[in-house]
């Protein structure tokens, strides 16, 4: 996120956010941390309506934290973090002054995510956005805990849903988690990745989230900016031969999204989505793409060396396009791609474009 816009932006307004604040409900009591701007007492008869907001990452785009603000129905709008601070509460407060308050939950363990007074704050939020960061901590801390519970029921009573970068990365059925990086490890790039499918830090989680209509699909975030395609399909490709082997019929595949950088995509529950923002969403298809030998004949993939696996359908969706992930199809120019050897091969003119 902008950062230093942010802070800039809270010492211009302090007096008047501070004023408006309730006190910290964390520092010594909780292993929390709760800071929340507006109205201390949580809004009655909100009337959310559901969608989703999945953000590549970067610059905080405006359009999308309006587009959630706007399906709260003046309620109480909740950030969540593993770590960080308060940067959110001014951003949106000011973005969306008709919200009954803003709020950010820190949530840095799992015994913070153990706490009921954690779950009592989700559960009051008629607008939910997942911060950036690291995803391995929010599977490490939150799942299998009362706040993944607690994000479970928002989604199925309509609660909107947004996230960016890291908090994206969790929204899908399926998660890249990260949970294979140690600390000095650089990001996980797609050379890496299509070296050795199997390796350590390929690491994919199931069902986090459960949100109808993101199931059967994987996300990525920063998309162009960090060459991520391979990744992705690295990814798909796992999801589809989970143990080398290709899922029987009707589990055959699954599908991915990735979103650039500076990008957005609206998602309605019934499946309606665009694209906003600077920069375009991948939607690609996994579900006949198979570990395909030099030779064309279809085999599995290998363990432990570079991967051969495809043909993946790629959708290019532009910003003020749409798309419908219900039945897969949109405004946009469509390729394919496959994995040989290590390597992105496209049907666009010049081959390997990745």
């Amino acid at each position: 996120m902008g950062n230093g816009w942010h802070r800039f932006h809270f010492r211009a307004s302090a007096a008047a956010l501070i004023a408006a604040s309730l006190p910290c409900l964390a520092q010594a009591d909780h292993a929390y941390k709760y800071f929340r701007v507006g109205n201390a007492t949580a809004a009655s008869g909100a009337v959310a309506k559901a969608g989703y907001a999945l953000m590549g990452g970067g610059t905080d785009l405006d359009e999308a934290f309006q587009w959630l603000c706007g399906r709260a129905g003046g309620g109480d709008f909740l950030v969540l973090r593993a770590r960080g601070d308060d940067d959110y509460n001014p951003y949106v407060h000011k973005l969306c002054p008709k919200l009954n308050s803003v709020a950010t939950l820190i949530i840095p363990s799992r015994e913070a995510a153990l706490d009921p007074e954690v779950a009592h704050r989700i559960a009051e939020a008629s607008a939910l956005f997942i911060a950036g960061g690291d995803q391995a901590n929010y599977i490490n801390f939150w799942m299998g805990t009362p706040v993944q519970t607690a994000l479970n029921d928002a989604v199925a009573r309509g609660i909107p849903l947004g996230g960016t970068s890291a908090g994206l990365a969790v929204m899908g059925e399926y998660a890249y988690s990260a949970q294979g990086d140690k600390p000095d490890d650089a990001d996980l790039s797609s050379a890496l990745a299509m070296s050795d499918p199997f390796g350590p830090r390929i690491t994919l989680v199931h069902g986090f989230l459960s949100i109808p209509v993101l199931r059967g699909i994987i996300t990525d975030t920063h998309f162009a900016k960090r060459n991520r395609m391979g990744r992705l399909l690295v990814f798909l490709a796992r999801g589809s031969e989970p143990d080398g082997k290709p899922l029987p019929p009707p589990g055959l595949g699954i599908r991915g999204i990735g979103v650039e950088q500076g990008a957005a995509v609206l998602v309605e529950p019934d499946g309606a989505a665009r694209v906003i923002g600077h920069g375009s969403a991948y939607f690609i298809d996994a579900r006949n793409a198979y570990g395909i030998l030099i030779g064309g004949k279809f085999g599995v993939m290998a363990l432990h060396k570079p991967i051969t696996f495809g043909p993946f359908d790629v959708q290019k969706v532009a910003p003020r396009q749409a798309f419908n992930l219900k039945t897969w199809s949109g405004d946009a120019t469509r390729h394919k791609l496959s994995i040989r050897k290590g390597k992105v091969i496209s049907t666009q003119a010049g081959g390997s474009v990745y």
